[in-house]
């Protein structure tokens, strides 16, 4: 089988864009599990539904990997996930070591979904000497120590650090230094890596503090949109108070007097004996 330190992707000299590449394991996930429930085919408006994305974005990925499906038919299911598996370079063997097994590093470790997706978990290092031997996900922890030649008898291209903040940049440079030559970083750090080494980060609190800034500003609009209804119900009640006649008041005739109809006015006026008070023309039997 091959592996990684003899085999790498080649979305790159195939001129994929890098957005493109972030989203095929997006449509990887979705195909998977179409195949699962035996799904044949799929529209393009269905899979970028279920991927999260829209539909001319997908159909214009797909165009990258020269796959445009068939109308009124659409994309073979079982073909684009080779396709995709394929262009991923998840068809072949990729070694992985986890460096840090602490609480996350073990966690990692017991994750079930990375054997599934092309990847072997080589070794669990550690720098602790109390770990070193034990048993964690059924496999034994190892020193530090021994980092650069469990990378070179395992082949190992891809490391994983989950380690703390402090210790992560000599980790990877160490790892860079033994081979590796992709890293995914879970410690809350920046690394500086030299070129041709790709890192990927993974900063949980700055995705809690992104849906943290998401919140403020929902229950900022809210209370905003509650303010804006309250105002409202107030003028519209000042507005109706000041037309209306305020009861037992000396002022509340006078508005009354000044909207008096005309009809009403020519009765007044005929009561009172015309314009000067006169006594009326025509006097009842």
């Amino acid at each position: 089988m091959a592996t990684g330190r003899t085999h790498r992707p080649a979305t790159r000299s195939r001129g994929i864009p890098e957005a493109t590449v972030a989203r095929l394991p997006l449509y990887l996930r979705a195909l998977t599990a179409l195949s699962e429930r035996s799904v044949p085919t799929v529209s393009s408006e269905e899979l970028a539904t279920a991927a999260g994305v829209n539909s001319a974005k997908l159909r214009k990925d797909f165009s990258y990997l020269g796959s445009y499906g068939t109308r009124g038919v659409g994309y073979d299911v079982e073909y684009l996930v080779y396709q995709i598996s394929r262009e991923l370079g998840l068809t072949q063997d990729w070694p992985v070591v986890i460096v840090g097994i602490g609480n996350l590093g073990a966690a990692l470790a017991n994750y079930g979904g990375f054997a599934s997706r092309g990847f072997r978990v080589a070794a669990l290092i550690d720098a602790d000497p109390a770990m070193a031997g034990k048993p964690v996900a059924g496999m034994p922890v190892q020193h530090t120590d021994d980092l650069e030649k469990i990378i070179e008898e395992n082949g190992v291209s891809i490391g994983v650090i989950a380690t703390p903040a402090g210790a992560a940049q000599q980790v990877s440079e160490r790892l860079i230094a033994a081979g590796v030559t992709s890293i995914l970083n879970f410690a809350p750090t920046v690394l500086s890596v030299p070129d041709g080494v790709d890192v990927r980060k993974v900063d949980l609190s700055i995705e809690l503090q992104i849906l943290a800034f998401h919140e403020q500003r929902k229950a900022g609009e809210e209370a905003a949109a509650a303010a804006s209804s309250s105002s409202g119900s107030s003028a519209a009640a000042s507005a109706v108070a000041s037309v209306e006649p305020a009861a037992g008041t000396g002022t509340g005739a006078a508005p009354a007097a000044a909207v008096e109809p005309p009809a009403g006015r020519a009765a007044a006026a005929a009561r009172k004996g015309g314009p000067e008070g006169d006594v009326p023309a025509v006097m009842p039997a």
